[in-house]
């Protein structure tokens, strides 16, 4: 098999897409089931203080290497594998990076810019939290989703290099 067509090069990208998919779902489930939950707890100063500066730290080479790396190999992976029956897998976890990648800045982003200019803490969360939570959840399930279709891709090439040998 040709590189393009599911070789090794091809499982090795797959491989990649898989783990920062999954590096990036559990940014966003940690959201889910501590961060948020802890925030909750917290006075508005509080909360509006430690999101601006999760906000501003999490803004690194580390996480947008898995967060931007994600679709970019998805879609690499999902090309090479277009003609092999781990394609469709593939280009589904590819559309779910990408549906991730497009909640976080067409609905995360903004919001979390909005936080970082308002003055009053009370109206500051009161915009910010709900709104947010209700998009992070939606980006942690795509997100998930998208992992277990890279993983569903990587079985079906294990099941065809069974099959072959």
């Amino acid at each position: 098999m040709t590189p393009n067509r599911g070789g090794k090069g091809a499982g090795v990208v797959l491989g990649a897409a898989a783990v920062a998919t999954g590096l990036v779902a559990g940014v966003f489930f940690a959201y889910v089931c501590s961060v948020m939950p802890a925030l909750a707890r917290s006075d508005d100063r509080v909360f509006v203080e430690v999101m601006r500066n999760i906000n501003d730290v999490i803004q690194n080479p580390v996480f947008f290497a898995a967060f931007f790396g994600a679709p970019i190999l998805a879609g690499v992976a999902a090309w090479q594998h277009r003609t092999t029956r781990a394609g469709a897998w593939t280009l589904l976890g590819f559309v779910l990076c990408a549906a991730v990648f497009v909640v976080t800045t067409a609905a995360n982003v903004p919001l979390n810019d909005a936080l970082a200019t308002t003055k009053d803490p009370t109206a500051a969360r009161s915009a910010f939290e709900d709104t947010w939570v209700a998009w992070n959840t939606a980006r942690t399930i795509l997100s998930a989703a998208a992992l277990a279709s890279l993983l569903m891709a990587i079985s079906a090439r294990k099941t065809t290099r069974r099959e072959n040998t």
